[in-house]
């Protein structure tokens, strides 16, 4: 582990960034990558993921979490591992906030019905949509379109992976003649992992979907329950979650970190470019915590992801999406201004129809839900 503040060899130093797209003066008083990161928490998208859905609909409860508070916790998290690893910690930083700009509202059930929607036009996901964010459709400078974020951190978002994402997101621009990420963009998806496997416990739980009992199901969380409860026998449930919660994150870190560590010691690691031109991912659990790991996903997935009531909503929310689609599409005209000119050179079915998920994907739950109400309920107000 080099010294507090040193990067490691293998680490992205902002000095020897590929650079922006649009050339800029370099930054006074900060570095390339925090000032990546600056935009990126001065930007509009960013201050709508407040009111986009993580799992619960914004509108069912403030008790749960928003994009807004993930992308926080997982830059925390990313933070965090980055220091233990000698990596840039402002470009993991930079990137886990920026990695869930893209998302539709209501999480990946409106990512769903637009994908599905814009099948013929290229389809839609949320990482291509996050990139377009930062490049272009954020508009604030004179000088230029979107955020002219460095190469590094627009990279890192292009191949930001989890499994929900498209495999073709990996694919993108100019990314395409690189291999593998930056460490630092391995770190942000597995922070992206870690944050969302072990608070999604914790949503259901205060959602009445799952009790700790239930929980107890998984090894990786038991484990860290049974020392809780032998220190703590008299915890109330919501203690024993959060003290359980905790330890599981940290056990999470520390197992990357040490794994991480060593294989890339074992790798001959150096340089930034080794890391790209390794076979497979830099970044990863060792294998004990990874079938782990898998455990706790397949448990998410079949007790709260797919519970009736997390299922009903995605739904409301699929016609939703769709069916504003299909309005704006068919009658471009209905678009608000700003977006019309967008089609001002192009009034194409593909030019329409991008525009449209533009639009619809910058959209936060409420606002989606005030949309569909104003074109379809003839007493609502427009």
């Amino acid at each position: 582990m080099p010294p507090e503040g040193q990067l490691a060899g293998y680490a992205s130093h902002p000095e020897k960034s590929r650079g922006r797209r649009h050339l800029e003066p370099g930054p006074e008083g900060r570095t390339e990558f925090q000032r990546d990161r600056d935009r990126v928490i001065h930007c509009n998208a960013f201050r709508r993921l407040e009111y986009k859905t993580q799992v619960f609909v914004n509108h069912e409860g403030d008790r749960y979490r928003t994009r807004l508070t993930h992308s926080l916790e997982v830059a925390q998290i990313a933070r965090g591992i980055s220091r233990m690893l000698g990596l840039n910690v402002d470009l993991a930083e930079a990137i886990s906030l920026a990695h869930d700009l893209g998302h539709t509202p209501f999480g990946h059930s409106g990512q769903k019905a637009l994908n599905d929607e814009m099948r013929t036009f290229g389809g839609f996901e949320h990482n291509r949509q996050s990139l377009r964010i930062v490049d272009w459709l954020e508009d604030r400078y004179m000088a230029f379109r979107g955020l002219n974020l460095t190469f590094e951190t627009r990279e890192g978002i292009a191949k930001h992976r989890t499994t929900y994402d498209a495999p073709e997101s990996a694919d993108v621009y100019e990314f395409t003649a690189v291999n593998g990420p930056s460490v630092e963009a391995q770190v942000a998806n597995l922070a992206d992992e870690i944050a969302y496997n072990s608070h999604d416990l914790d949503d259901g739980v205060n959602a009445g979907i799952i009790t700790l009992d239930d929980i107890r199901e998984v090894p990786l969380f038991a484990h860290r329950h049974d020392r809780v409860m032998a220190r703590y026998p008299d915890a109330p449930p919501n203690k024993q979650l959060y003290e359980t919660t905790r330890r599981l994150i940290h056990h999470l870190i520390t197992d990357l970190v040490d794994h991480t560590r060593t294989r890339l010691a074992a790798l001959g690691v150096a340089t930034a470019e080794d890391v790209r031109a390794l076979p497979e991912d830099a970044v990863g659990f060792s294998p004990g915590t990874r079938e782990e790991v898998a455990a706790l996903k397949r448990f998410l997935f079949t007790r709260v992801y797919r519970f009736w009531r997390v299922q009903r909503m995605a739904a409301k929310a699929e016609r939703v999406v769709r069916e504003l689609f299909q309005a704006f599409t068919d009658n471009p005209g209905l678009l608000p201004p700003q977006y019309q000119a967008m089609l001002a050179d192009d009034r194409g079915d593909a030019a329409v129809a991008r525009v449209v998920a533009d639009y619809i994907s910058g959209m936060t739950d409420r606002y989606a839900i005030g949309e569909y109400r104003k074109m379809f309920d003839p007493y609502e107000r427009v």
